[in-house]
């Protein structure tokens, strides 16, 4: 289902109904984060994965009805020409469209191999005039997404849009079933947050307000075992979920995450006694909105997770069920051992 950052109540609103449905208390804040407390013993644990995506807003309606669109997070300007989008307009009332490609007829050869810039492309809903589009509902500042689409593919993978992060989503809500169901931990603070793809700091008043001892973010890892991806890491698809050692991202944003060392160990050691293959990470060019969260209060004890994923921020974004899987049961059995005496000292690790 749709939901561009800024704009994620829909998803809200259907995650936070599946924890009802669970007998799990949930509230959102004024931003539309969704968190579910559940109380313990030792450390307090902010675990936690965005629910947003990434995508366009309207920003032009042209006289012929054709759309322009405004980029919002990081869109591949190259995947664009010729993909389908959905305008959010209200749940029963979104309208489809296509996002143009010049007729190859009448393309020059420099034309065949360039990538046409975002605001040179437009969207074609099949309405002829911009009052047509009016009435239909559409305005400038209409979110617009990628046309909502998922299809199973062999062994247990899947394709789809905003895998990035529903899957996580996916996680957290196996996890929520756990984590009510437990007779001991550390308190757990289980968030759905927003606005990741669009500044990254939708989750900071949260965290502000929750004061986590430690935060585990949910994201994806890049996948790195096909052609075009091989010199980048060492991630394969199914084979295990990710851990980040280091992110960084300079282009506007200069932040990161170093992982705190007790999370290392506890992650790494867990993985071992149950034989679950934790695939490792250290990237430049990505980043969470752990990178903020992790700045709260005296510091937060922080590290990033996640499953491995190809062709990130496409409309047919790539994960392995089995990964997920994987990932939660790690998740699980980690945070069960942070109890009273569980040491945040980085002394105790280094």
């Amino acid at each position: 289902m749709p939901g561009l950052s800024g704009h994620e109540d829909r998803v809200r609103r259907a995650i936070q109904l599946r924890l009802t449905e669970l007998g799990i208390e949930s509230n959102t804040d004024r931003l539309g984060n969704l968190h579910a407390h559940f109380p313990g013993d030792g450390p307090r644990v902010m675990l936690f994965t965005h629910m947003d995506q990434l995508g366009f807003i309207v920003s032009r309606i042209e006289a012929n009805g054709l759309l322009r669109l405004e980029r919002l997070g990081g869109v591949p300007e190259r995947a664009l020409p010729a993909q389908d989008v959905l305008i959010c307009v209200a749940e029963g009332h979104d309208v489809p469209g296509t996002i143009a490609n010049k007729s190859h007829h009448a393309t020059t050869m420099a034309e065949k191999y360039t990538v046409t810039p975002y605001a040179q492309l437009y969207v074609d809903t099949g309405h002829s005039t911009a009052d047509a589009v009016n009435a239909a509902g559409i305005r400038i500042g209409q979110p617009v997404v990628y046309a909502p689409h998922s299809k199973e593919l062999a062994d247990n993978k899947i394709s789809g849009t905003s895998v990035d992060d529903r899957a996580g989503c996916a996680v957290l809500l196996a996890i929520a079933t756990q984590l009510q169901n437990r007779t001991s931990g550390p308190p757990v603070d289980l968030a759905f947050t927003v606005l990741e793809e669009f500044n990254l700091r939708g989750a900071q008043p949260l965290a502000q307000q929750l004061q986590p001892d430690i935060a585990i973010q949910i994201d994806l890892m890049l996948a790195t075992d096909t052609p075009d991806m091989t010199s980048v890491g060492d991630m394969n698809l199914g084979g295990g979920p990710g851990m980040s050692l280091y992110s960084f991202h300079g282009r506007g944003t200069l932040n990161g995450v170093i992982p705190h060392p007790a999370m290392v160990s506890l992650f790494e050691t867990t993985a071992q006694e149950q034989n679950i293959p934790l695939q490792r990470s250290a990237q430049t060019g990505v980043l969470t909105d752990l990178s903020y969260v992790q700045l709260t209060g005296r510091g937060v004890a922080s590290i990033d997770l996640g499953f491995p994923m190809r062709a990130s921020h496409s409309a047919r974004e790539v994960c392995d069920l089995n990964d997920l899987v994987q990932l939660t049961t790690l998740l699980n059995i980690a945070i069960a051992k942070i109890d009273q005496d569980f040491s945040l000292n980085r002394d105790d690790y280094t």
